[in-house]
């Protein structure tokens, strides 16, 4: 199996599932593409959480649409308490996507049984990780109870903060990221939209701009992150375009390391 590290597929809904660009082009097929350039004539496998709304069956059969229209036959879905031939499966998914829900019994479920950590080791290994709705808040730095009075530690295989179909308001995000530490930033992902988490740190919006919220010395601020741009855009500022250096300073403030300058051991 491949060992390097793919991009990180946050969806706010299930739209992008089945959603193609102006030019017909399916945005599924990049996770295919990916896996097929690791593994080309393979039938890859495709594992399905479904912890978050209580592995209901209907939303599974939407995750085999979805990976039908890929071409990818080979599912499975992983239950809250998975059998050992289950957890086989998932050691060797090419595709683990966590479903919607909510995100605090999901949560409970993926570290009880020991489900957290098989899939941060399937993504380490090379595994395509795609989270929607819950999975999407889930793979990030917090999820929050549904009544936002219990913030908590999830993932973190996305070093952000990340929250789905709730703008205008964000009030989970806005709730969450002071919570993460200094200089922690956030993602909300609009209804509809997505993103994708990319190894060298940078975000790149799906089909809708996303609302980036940052814990800065001055309160909270608020910036938009537009598909295609690659760039953020503040009320009376000019758009500019983040550049690799920042986004490694800035990742690892997130993370809790060195400032730059700071001394590495």
């Amino acid at each position: 199996m491949a060992t390097t590290l793919k991009p990180i597929f946050l969806l706010a809904d299930s739209q992008l599932l089945f959603w193609r660009d102006e030019e017909g082009k399916r945005f599924l097929d990049r996770a295919r593409a990916l896996i097929d350039a690791d593994a080309a004539g393979r039938a890859p496998k495709a594992a399905y959480l479904g912890a978050s709304n209580g592995d209901l069956p209907e939303f599974y059969d939407l995750f085999l649409g979805a990976m039908a229209e890929i071409d990818i036959r080979d599912c499975r879905q992983i239950p809250s308490q998975p059998a050992p031939g289950d957890l086989e499966f998932l050691a060797e998914a090419d595709l683990i996507l966590l479903a919607g829900g909510d995100v605090r019994r999901g949560w409970q479920v993926f570290t009880e049984t020991g489900l957290k950590d098989k899939v941060a080791e399937r993504y380490y290994a090379g595994a395509i990780l795609v989270g929607v709705s819950a999975g999407a808040v889930q793979l990030g730095l917090k999820g929050w109870s549904e009544d936002g009075d219990e913030v908590f530690d999830t993932f973190r295989l996305v070093p952000f903060v990340v929250d789905v179909h709730d703008e205008p308001s964000w009030t989970g995000l806005l709730k969450a990221v002071p919570q993460s530490g200094e200089h922690a930033r956030g993602f909300g992902i609009p209804s509809g939209g997505g993103a994708l988490y990319h190894p060298d740190y940078s975000v790149e919006p799906v089909r809708h701009p996303l609302t980036e919220v940052e814990a800065a010395g001055s309160g909270m601020r608020q910036a938009l992150l537009m598909p295609g741009a690659g760039r953020e855009e503040e009320a009376g500022d000019s758009p500019r375009v983040m550049s690799q250096d920042e986004l490694v300073d800035r990742v690892l403030r997130d993370l809790g390391g060195p400032e730059p300058g700071d001394p590495v051991n």
